[in-house]
């Protein structure tokens, strides 16, 4: 999974490097405006070794497999509850033609592969059929050990700076006026996820926690339509570390992981000039 997440960023940034090449000068100006973007993502996730803390159990779980949880399209989910699918949000603000400072949110979703075989190290001492000291032993992820999920969700609230330039504008040739523009930038911010996780059969665990940062770069190939309206395709790849993860709802019960993914969107948005 991580060489996917690898060749997928290391392929789009060496076109980007081709592309700036011939990158033409823009014609409208974007300075002092705004810019409102929502869209949809689909994510990729290396896998992580995942420590769980408690007042009964200490242990890890090594190279555990997870997936996102994208939502069946339908047009009341879509675009009635419009925060239930994975979603991208972002505001930006441009300080001159090229650049633009941004606050986004990204609603993904993290989800645990059940019933995968993982590795094992640690004490349960829980009451449970599974207590006993483990040493590097095998051990299968079923519903009734172990549930875990940032499904509502992996929240990551960011700022970033981006750089926006104009690859062609199809005025030139007499034609409409429909622009071809690339962004890149990079981002920084904190992980809000409402986890839900359910150990040894107890109570589920389901609320928000600031559980940790996060970091990206991101690239996007954008069209916009007569300076106001855009669609856009972007690629991000980012570092999600989580040291304080709630589990249940005992005092100290946390979990700890740290992961790398990749994320594609699709999006919309609108230019407001001020």
């Amino acid at each position: 999974m991580l060489k996917r997440i690898t060749l997928n960023l290391f392929c789009f940034f060496l076109v980007t490097g081709v592309f700036a090449q011939n990158l033409e000068k823009e014609i409208t100006s974007r300075k002092k405006s705004i810019s409102i973007t929502w869209g949809w993502n689909w994510s990729d996730y290396s896998s992580s070794d995942i420590h769980f803390k408690g007042n009964n159990h200490n242990f890890t779980l090594h190279n555990v497999e997870a997936s996102h949880r994208p939502t069946q399209f339908d047009f009341n989910s879509y675009f009635v509850h419009f925060t239930t699918p994975q979603y991208n949000f972002k505001l930006a603000y441009f300080f001159n033609d090229n650049w633009n400072v941004s606050f986004g949110v990204d609603h993904m979703k993290y989800v645990m592969i059940q019933n995968q075989k993982v590795k094992i190290d640690g004490i349960i001492n829980e009451g449970s059929p599974y207590d006993r000291v483990y040493n590097s032993n095998d051990i299968i992820l079923t519903d009734d050990f172990l549930t875990f999920e940032h499904t509502d969700g992996l929240n990551y609230l960011y700022l970033g700076i981006n750089r926006f330039d104009e690859l062609y504008n199809f005025t030139k040739m007499n034609g409409p006026n429909i622009s071809i523009n690339l962004t890149e930038g990079c981002s920084a911010g904190v992980h809000l996820p409402k986890t839900n996780a359910r150990m040894f059969g107890k109570n589920r665990n389901d609320e928000f926690h600031l559980a940790g940062y996060g970091l990206d770069l991101n690239l996007g190939l954008n069209f916009t339509f007569y300076d106001y309206f855009f669609i856009e395709g972007d690629l991000k790849g980012g570092f999600v570390h989580m040291p304080d993860i709630k589990t249940s709802h005992e005092v100290g019960n946390r979990a700890n992981q740290h992961f790398f993914y990749s994320q594609y969107a699709a999006v919309f948005g609108f230019n407001f000039p001020l």
